[in-house]
């Protein structure tokens, strides 16, 4: 009896580690894979800290200290002759594209199977080049672009004219959150709420977000701000809850390998983002049963977040209302418990089984 040859992908990423696409890079692969699928990983930078399913290329190991343009062409021609020989199906990119004439170059001459190009960000120079033209010449002949929202989609397709753009959430594996939420934490012995985020710039805008919980009535209540995260700019910041007289009431955890577990016994999670793509945090706190306060920020909140059913959707970087936001969540405890008995049903949409299977449909794969 003949057997089928399987579908063989090859998702390339930036690295196996840190942000929402490496997250969703690695999910995918062991999605993929349990539903029998062959994946090949491959990553740009060695950095791995996620579980993955597939085999892996790690150009990174091949990065050497002065990374020059012979090093540089050598890692180019091991992924060229690694996607010609292995005869892949299908190509999905999940990596910051910011360096466009090196991306038409991959795109004409490396990518030899159908390639899909994901944008994981409303900053969309992260993704596609500034020029139209030249965003044309790389994507309008691929065989898509995956947005993670809706609203980042319609921008794509009216800034640059592309037709070939859908979108796909990012997937959230809500089981293992769940045990990871379910493990042994020594919890403060105090009532909080929670942020997170990097703090090598200024995107989340954890400055503000101190002085919006100054001026709630959280402090006087005894309610602390514990934020997660790690960067440059974390000194400064502490330095500022000082200045606001708070730093015995905003606790900075720096980074945690496991953030559920600060998100299952929080009050509700709050974010101050400038923008954001679709926030991961928001779900993940929602997966935890934990209601989220976030801005109605560009992108992804709107399409988390249902005001006042699953928390509460701020009117976009008006810091007052933030406040109330916090104060309303605070003492309406009707509204409270409401939103909270409601976070995690309203996040399966974002499950791995309904996101992957929406994968498969857009790449046309029939696995009976």
């Amino acid at each position: 009896m003949l057997q089928t040859r399987k579908i063989k992908l090859c998702l390339v990423g930036d690295m196996l580690s840190g942000g929402g696409a490496e997250r969703v890079h690695a999910i995918l692969s062991e999605f993929f894979v349990s539903k029998g699928l062959e994946v090949h990983n491959v990553i740009v930078t060695d950095r791995i800290t996620y579980s993955y399913s597939g085999s892996l290329l790690n150009l990174g190991l091949l990065k050497n200290s002065s990374n020059g343009f012979l090093n540089k062409l050598k890692r180019f021609r091991v992924l060229s002759r690694y996607i010609s020989s292995e005869k892949f199906d299908f190509i999905i990119d999940f990596r910051m594209r910011r360096k466009p004439l090196q991306d038409l170059l991959i795109a004409k001459i490396i990518y030899t199977a159908p390639a899909i190009y994901t944008v994981h960000s409303s900053r969309l120079e992260w993704y596609l080049p500034r020029n139209k033209w030249l965003t044309n010449a790389i994507y309008g002949k691929a065989f898509g672009l995956v947005a993670i929202t809706e609203k980042t989609k319609q921008r794509i397709q009216k800034e640059y004219g592309l037709k070939n753009v859908s979108t796909i959430y990012n997937p959230v594996d809500t089981a293992q959150i769940g045990k990871q939420a379910a493990l042994e934490f020594n919890a403060p012995d105090y009532k909080y709420i929670l942020a997170a985020g990097g703090m090598s710039h200024d995107g989340k805008q954890f400055d503000k977000l101190m002085d919006a919980y100054a001026q709630s009535v959280l402090p006087g209540s005894g309610v602390k701000l514990i934020i997660l995260g790690d960067g440059e700019k974390r000194n400064k910041l502490e330095e500022y809850a000082g200045i606001l007289g708070l730093d015995d009431m905003i606790v900075f955890a720096g980074f945690q390998d496991n953030p559920y577990v600060y998100m299952r016994h929080s009050l509700f999670f709050v974010m101050s983002s400038k923008f954001e793509g679709l926030p991961m945090v928001l779900i993940e706190s929602l997966a935890c049963g934990t209601p989220v306060i976030s801005f109605d920020c560009p992108t992804g909140p709107s399409e988390i977040i249902e005001d006042r059913v699953n928390g509460l959707l701020i009117e976009d970087q008006n810091f007052d209302k933030l406040t109330d936001g916090m104060n309303v969540l605070y003492q309406d405890i009707g509204l409270f418990e409401k939103c909270k008995s409601n976070a995690v049903t309203s996040i399966q949409k974002f499950t791995v089984e309904n996101i992957g299977r929406q994968w498969l449909d857009y790449l046309k794969i029939d696995l009976n």
